[in-house]
C-alpha cells in the first residue's frame, strides 16, 4: 500500500507539463501529505488552534512516514500545522526522490542540487505507479488538492472535488498559504537582487 506522499511524488514525476513543480512547493505539499496520512492513521489530531496533538504511535512500514511520526512534537506547546510544514518540508522532495532511487525505481532526479524534472518516474506497470495512477484518475480530492498546491498542472476538465474532512481541509489550506508565502519570498528576493545589480552596475560605470 502506498502513502499519499508517494502518490503525490509519482504524480509529479508523471507530469507532462512543461513546468514541473519546484522542489520548494513540492516539499511543502509532501509535508502536508504526510500530516494528512498521520491524521488518517489517528496518530495525530488537530486542536481548536490547529496545533498538531500526537495520538498513539502506530506501526508504520514506510520509512519516511515513520520518520515523520517520530519527529512529532510530543509535549505542549505543540507545533502548528504551518510550523510543521516549514520544518518537516525542508528538503523533503529530495528525500522522497532519494528513497525512490534507493528502492530501484528510475528517476531523473538523483542529486539535491539538480532541478526537479518530470516525465520519468516509476514504471507504469509497477504496483506503486498503478496505485497512484488509480487514485489520480479517480480524482481523489486530497491528492488532487495537493497536486494543485504543488503546482502540478491538471489538464483534466471539471471542478476539483471537495475535501469533506475538516482536519484534512485545514492542512490543505495551510499548504496553500505556505506555497503563497514561499512565492512571495522568492519575488521579494528577486526584486532585491535586481535592485542590487542595478546599483552595482551604476557604481562600476
Amino acid at each position: 500500500m502506498t502513502t499519499t506522499p508517494q502518490d503525490l511524488l509519482i504524480v509529479a514525476l508523471d507530469a507532462e507539463s512543461g513546468h514541473p513543480p519546484e522542489q520548494g512547493e513540492l516539499s511543502l505539499a509532501l509535508a502536508g501529505a504526510e500530516l494528512i496520512d498521520l491524521l488518517g492513521a489517528q496518530a495525530v489530531r488537530l486542536d481548536d488552534d490547529d496545533h498538531i496533538v500526537p495520538g498513539y504511535r502506530p506501526t508504520i512500514t514506510d520509512r519516511l512516514l515513520d520518520q515523520a511520526a517520530s519527529s512529532l512534537v510530543r509535549q505542549a506547546p505543540y507545533e502548528s500545522v504551518d510550523e510543521w510544514l516549514w520544518r518537516r518540508g525542508r528538503g523533503l522532495a529530495a528525500a522522497y526522490l532519494d528513497a525512490l532511487a534507493a528502492e530501484g525505481q528510475p528517476s531523473r532526479q538523483r542529486r539535491h542540487r539538480m532541478p526537479f524534472r518530470a516525465g520519468q518516474g516509476v514504471p507504469a506497470d509497477a504496483p506503486a505507479h498503478r496505485a497512484a495512477a488509480d487514485r489520480w484518475t479517480s480524482r481523489d480530492p486530497v491528492l488532487t488538492a495537493l497536486a494543485a498546491a504543488a503546482g502540478i498542472d491538471d489538464t483534466r476538465t471539471g471542478d476539483s472535488p471537495d475535501v469533506t474532512d475538516d482536519a484534512a481541509a485545514t492542512v490543505l489550506a495551510a499548504v496553500n498559504d505556505a506555497v503563497r508565502e514561499l512565492d512571495a519570498v522568492r519575488r521579494r528576493r528577486a526584486i532585491e537582487d535586481a535592485a542590487f545589480d542595478n546599483i552595482w552596475r551604476g557604481g562600476v560605470g
